[in-house]
């Protein structure tokens, strides 16, 4: 199983979207600096997760989202919720 997510730092408000096999590790990474984006800006929670059978549809998914502006990423949240 592959996972898309997308973490959030109220301390910066921004978003970090994302796709691992081991989401706990990855957020983990994210909070303890291991992760060169997310670095200094947190802590982050996670607000999203998406599960995919493939590696490639994750992937696939990942670069969607990332593409997406505030709005649309603040609805699928929402949605998920």
């Amino acid at each position: 199983m592959f996972f898309v997510y997308i973490i959030y730092s109220s301390s910066y408000d921004v978003f970090y979207k994302g796709f691992t096999d081991n989401p706990e590790k990855r957020l983990w990474e994210h909070n303890n600096d291991l992760s060169r984006y997310t670095k200094g800006k947190g802590p982050w929670a996670q607000v999203l997760l998406e599960e995919y059978e493939t590696k490639k549809e994750a992937r696939i998914r990942e670069n969607q989202i990332k593409k997406w502006n505030r709005r649309s990423l603040l609805k699928l949240i929402d949605k998920n919720k």
